[in-house]
C-alpha cells in the first residue's frame, strides 16, 4: 500500500470542521464534501471508538458499494483513525479474499489542530496503487469542499 497525506487549513474553530466532516450534528455534511468521491456517498454506523461503519454509496448500476471500517480511534476535535477491513458490493460485505487482502487494514487518519481560530486537518491514508492518480486528483477537490461548507 502506498501513504499519501493531504492538509488544509480551514477559518474556523476545530469544533465546526469536526462535526462537519464526520457529519456529527448533521450527516448531510459529511455527504456534502465526500460527493466528489461518489454523488450519493454517506455512512451507516457511528463514529465512536471500536465501531464498525459503512463508507458506501451507490455505483451507475444502481449497486450499493464501498468499505467495511472500524472506528480504531476517535479522540473528539483531536484525531480520528479508520481501519478499513472489508468491501461492501451489491448489498453484501466481503471481509476476506484476494480483492480484500490489498485494502486489508488499510488506515485513514484524520488529525486536527486549531490555531488562533484555523484549523489544520491532516488526513494520513492508505491506498493500493490503483487508486493512487485518484486519490490524488479528489482528496484535495473534497477537502476544499469542506473548507467551503465550514467557513459558511
Amino acid at each position: 500500500m502506498k501513504k499519501l497525506q493531504f492538509k488544509i487549513s480551514i477559518n474556523a474553530p476545530v469544533s465546526k470542521v469536526y462535526d462537519s466532516m464526520l457529519g456529527i450534528k448533521s450527516k448531510s455534511t459529511y455527504e456534502q464534501w465526500t460527493a466528489l468521491f461518489n454523488p450519493t456517498s454517506t455512512y451507516e454506523g457511528s463514529w465512536d471508538k471500536g465501531n464498525k461503519i459503512l463508507f458506501i454509496g451507490v455505483d451507475e448500476k444502481g449497486e450499493k458499494g464501498g468499505m467495511v471500517s472500524r472506528i480504531a480511534e476517535n479522540i473528539p476535535y483531536r484525531f480520528v483513525s479508520i481501519q478499513h477491513y472489508g468491501l461492501v458490493k451489491a448489498d453484501k460485505e466481503i471481509t476476506e479474499g484476494p480483492e480484500v487482502e490489498k485494502w486489508a487494514n488499510g488506515l485513514e487518519n484524520y488529525t486536527f489542530e486549531e490555531k488562533n481560530g484555523t484549523t489544520t486537518v491532516t488526513i494520513d491514508l492508505d491506498t493500493i496503487e490503483d487508486f493512487l492518480d485518484y486519490m490524488n486528483e479528489t482528496y484535495p477537490k473534497a477537502l476544499n469542499k469542506l473548507k467551503e461548507i465550514c467557513e459558511k
